[in-house]
């Protein structure tokens, strides 16, 4: 076979040195993603039917002053359920065709070839992931697709109202904020809506939007009020701040949107035996070429959708 004799041993040496840079590489790259690793919400579960999030909704009824040979009320509580959200799967391949490995059968050269190849699964998985988690409601690709911001922040008027298996139709605290009157963004609207996600000191603490109501909201500072974090700057995002929360904007953020997002409450789950897993290279019977498959398995899970908020309509 023409080509170089240790192709197979190179493909698993490169591949696995690249197992612990394509997370940190592909997350790292997009604001809402590198946001997630940052609030340190990308985490990993060995298993399960599915992912489970546990949430309390109700206050515990029994709490309350006594005196003396008072009662204390014993009465069993609900107020605790929990979110129900599938396992997903996403994958890429990789592959290298017959001659592509004859002309780069030296081992630098097959290596180079190699690296150029994971490098563009690399790029097309940040953009992808980007993509399906700003823009996806879980219902594309027959159901397939990721679940997206724009099924988990919303409410009840939303094509997508039921979001981990809990209905905000028939259920108020699972609904998110949602102001959708049309006309220019205002610095009124988007203090109404901070408010209206935060208690105390649960408070967003990133706002999502396009690229055209940033630079409103920009326009709509004085030079003085123009700051930025510096944590954010440094990793190349651009930046400002509203209230403590790092604003940024991103090219697949829904035109006219503006989110406010808790990370405390929002988390990528991936599974900790599928994640970017590399499979081996293999040639078909039929073909003169080898292909080898990334593997991805997670979702995209909220616990407290009351949190989450976004403006719609909005315009410069």
């Amino acid at each position: 076979m023409a080509g170089n004799p240790n192709f197979d041993a190179l493909l698993a040496t490169t591949l696995a040195n690249y197992d612990n840079k394509l997370t940190d590489n592909i997350f790292s790259a997009r604001p809402f993603q590198y946001w997630l690793m940052q609030a340190g919400r990308i985490k990993s579960k060995s298993g399960g039917v599915k992912i489970v999030e546990q949430l309390i909704y109700g206050m515990n009824t029994t709490a309350g002053s006594y005196s003396g040979y008072d009662t204390i009320s014993l009465t069993a509580q609900d107020g605790i359920t929990a979110a129900e959200y599938p396992w997903k799967q996403y994958a890429a391949s990789i592959a290298i065709n017959g001659l592509e490995e004859a002309q780069n059968s030296g081992e630098a050269e097959l290596i180079d070839l190699l690296e150029s190849k994971i490098m563009q699964t690399e790029e097309t998985l940040k953009e992808k992931f980007d993509q399906m988690f700003l823009q996806s409601d879980g219902t594309g690709n027959s159901g397939k697709d990721w679940l997206g911001l724009a099924a988990i922040v919303g409410d009840q008027t939303d094509s997508v109202t039921t979001v981990g298996n809990i209905d905000a139709t028939s259920f108020t605290w699972w609904r998110s904020y949602k102001e959708a009157t049309a006309g220019s963004l205002t610095l009124a609207q988007l203090s109404t809506a901070f408010n209206s996600v935060s208690v105390g000191n649960d408070q967003p603490d990133l706002a999502l939007t396009t690229q055209t109501l940033y630079e409103r909201y920009e326009g709509l500072l004085q030079p003085n009020q123009r700051f930025t974090d510096p944590k954010t700057a440094q990793a190349g995002f651009q930046n400002l701040l509203y209230k403590g929360s790092v604003t940024m904007w991103d090219v697949y953020t829904t035109a006219g949107v503006w989110y406010f997002l808790n990370s405390k409450y929002l988390k990528l789950v991936k599974h900790s035996d599928k994640w970017m897993e590399r499979t081996p290279f293999v040639r078909p019977e039929n073909m003169d070429a080898r292909y080898a498959l990334l593997l991805s398995y997670g979702n995209l899970v909220c616990s407290n959708r009351k949190r989450q908020g976004k403006l719609t309509a909005k315009t410069a």
